[in-house]
């Protein structure tokens, strides 16, 4: 049986008039052609409704300028203040009076705290007023067919984006998200959102674009599946000595030095922590010098979500940020 990807509100976007005169920018790939013979074949997906989907994405040459700059390639000290500003503060506080019920739910039921759950979708989407401007059919296809560098990443994507629509009953050519095709109010690509979005108000959907249960309760699953550590330290400020500690930068995201090897080679910090406990030395530029951290578990799991120190640490930061301004108003 050949399953039907694009529903009724889909399918009023034919291949007439002004679209059909735009939408052809990947019909003379070959690589489009097999995409769609395979993943037709492998989900059982009406061919011609996918071929008719695709012949409607359009090649965007913003998408691939942005995602050859993106911000994570700032120095530390042009980073942090693109997120750590008073109004972002402000607004996590505000919306997490606003949304504290339900925050106060997920929390415990998934074990993340409600400031990490407010800082991502700060970070992200400025607690949902900026979610991308870039039709994801566009941006994926565009990544998926024009940048060889991550093609296969993206092109396992926008399968995952058409499976995803129809899993949800949305609207495959009219959502937008950003230059790499996240989505909704937490920035989920399709493999996630397939993966890790929940139904957080029981009301048989998962919801990520205007439902804050769904939203919230979605990022604390994602946090918890990567292995979260409830109450746990994300990281403690350090000071190095010698040069042996350089030998322990390294590119690896994942904690894999003890804290033991961290002292051996010169490195304190201002934590109590175990000798066993897994960490990683990270340096960051300022405009004085270097700074230096220890970064623990909970670090890595935020990195997860975007493979970057500097991303983590913005988050790290503005969750804390917000939970002192909070305390302090209360």
């Amino acid at each position: 049986m050949r399953v039907p990807i694009i529903g009724t509100l889909c399918l009023a976007f034919s291949l007439s008039g002004p679209i059909a005169a735009q939408a052809m920018d990947f019909s003379e790939h070959t690589e489009v052609q097999r995409f769609i013979d395979e993943v037709s074949e492998r989900h059982g997906l009406d061919r011609a409704e996918v071929a008719e989907l695709l012949g409607q994405a359009k090649h965007r040459q913003e998408i691939i300028d942005a995602i050859t700059r993106p911000a994570e390639g700032l120095p530390w000290y042009r980073y942090r203040p693109i997120f750590l500003t008073d109004e972002r503060i402000r607004l996590g506080v505000a919306y997490w009076k606003e949304h504290q019920d339900i925050l106060e739910r997920v929390s415990a039921e998934y074990g993340v705290a409600p400031e990490i759950l407010v800082a991502i979708v700060g970070v992200e989407t400025y607690y949902g007023r900026y979610r991308g401007r870039h039709r994801v059919i566009d941006a994926l296809a565009t990544l998926a067919f024009d940048y060889p560098p991550r093609g296969s990443f993206f092109r396992r994507e926008l399968e995952h984006f058409l499976l995803l629509t129809r899993e949800e009953g949305i609207d495959p050519l009219v959502l937008s998200g950003s230059y790499a095709g996240a989505m909704g109010v937490p920035q989920f690509i399709s493999s996630s959102y397939r993966a890790y979005a929940v139904d957080g108000s029981n009301n048989g959907r998962r919801d990520l674009f205007s439902d804050p249960a769904d939203i919230l309760a979605s990022v604390a699953n994602y946090f918890r599946r990567h292995g979260w550590r409830d109450g746990d330290p994300v990281v403690a400020t350090a000071q190095v000595s010698g040069n042996a500690w350089r030998e322990l930068l390294v590119n690896d995201l994942r904690p894999r030095h003890s804290v033991a090897e961290l002292r051996q080679a010169g490195i304190q910090f201002n934590a109590t922590l175990a000798d066993d406990r897994r960490a990683r030395l990270l340096e960051l530029e300022t405009e004085d010098g270097a700074e230096h951290w220890v970064t623990l578990q909970n670090f890595y799991v935020i990195t997860r979500y975007n493979h970057s120190p500097l991303y983590a640490m913005a988050v790290h930061q503005l969750s804390e940020a917000i939970r002192e301004q909070r305390e302090a108003e209360q």
